[in-house]
């Protein structure tokens, strides 16, 4: 009882926030020249960048497991078909895990180099994570990422905790799903897959393939959705199951969802947009504590204790 009543405690006491934005550019630059790398293909390319801000670390990629059986990585690794990887990405952001997708070509400017850019992405608090991926072309399964990079720096102070412009060095990686050694190996099933590891060796020999710079616009921290849902008033509760939501300033609320003291997802409930008055009937819950969560459509949230009885 007094670890549930202590995990309660915890999600009470930080149920609500301001949700924070920031606006980036991204621009990366690839870099494949025989000075950084073994050899060089004729027809040196790359496919389109493509990728995902999302909510938690590996929701989209992860480093040293087998590429998922869904064949988003292993399409972009092998033939530069980024259509599967989109699925993924829409999957990942039904599931709340993700928040938008994002692609964009690249550019040749210089010999084998290119450059691609997204402009105005806008990152939020609670999908503050980017993963990004191009592939090597020609090549058996190899791609560029970045992955996993959180762009919150953890210090609200400045940029309201976001990062400020930085430049980093991007690589090149096996997604384990052909054994082809060189650029133009001809295709080569590895069976079973094996986990999606750095491109050590012959020819990229673990050098940098890519630069890519995130270039801070601004950002916002808004206050005045968080004392709009603070303001929901929920009545009664304690309840025999049917409680009422008094939305007076109609804040458009994503559907209200309730939770075990646990954290797990019990019920998901549409809301009408065109009322300040939600009713629900909860009577088919077993009596107990529960955690209502009503969050707004800026991600804004608000999670309050629920008593049945």
């Amino acid at each position: 009882m007094k670890k549930i009543t202590f995990i309660l405690s915890l999600i009470i006491s930080s149920v609500s926030f301001a949700q924070s934005t920031a606006n980036y550019n991204i621009s990366i630059t690839t870099i494949w020249n025989s000075t950084n790398h073994t050899s060089l293909p004729s027809n040196a390319h790359w496919s389109p960048l493509a990728g995902a801000t999302h909510k938690n670390v590996n929701d989209i990629l992860e480093f040293g497991v087998t590429a998922p059986t869904t064949n988003g990585i292993k399409n972009i690794a092998e033939t530069g078909s980024t259509s599967n990887f989109n699925t993924e990405v829409n999957n990942a952001i039904a599931a709340g895990n993700a928040d938008q997708y994002l692609e964009q070509g690249f550019s040749p400017f210089a010999g084998n180099n290119s450059n691609a850019s997204l402009n105005n992405i806008t990152v939020s608090k609670e999908f503050p994570y980017i993963t990004l991926v191009s592939m090597v072309a020609p090549s058996p399964d190899w791609f560029i990422a970045v992955n996993n990079l959180d762009l919150r720096s953890g210090n609200d102070a400045i940029n309201n905790g976001w990062k400020d412009t930085f430049t980093m060095d991007v690589f090149a990686y096996d997604a384990g799903t052909d054994s082809g050694t060189n650029y133009s190996s001809s295709n080569s099933a590895t069976s079973p897959r094996e986990p999606i590891a750095l491109v050590s060796g012959f020819p990229i020999n673990g050098n940098k393939m890519a630069t890519i710079t995130f270039t801070y616009n601004n950002s916002t921290l808004s206050t005045n959705n968080l004392n709009k849902i603070t303001d929901l008033k929920i009545y009664p509760n304690p309840t025999k199951g049917n409680i009422t939501i008094l939305n007076v300033q109609n804040v458009e609320l994503k559907p209200i969802e309730i939770y075990s003291v646990l954290g797990k997802l019990i019920k998901q409930i549409p809301v009408d947009q065109n009322s300040n008055k939600i009713n629900l009937n909860l009577t088919d819950l077993n009596t107990g504590l529960y955690l209502l969560k009503l969050q707004d459509n800026t991600n804004t949230y608000n999670t309050q204790k629920l008593v049945i009885h």
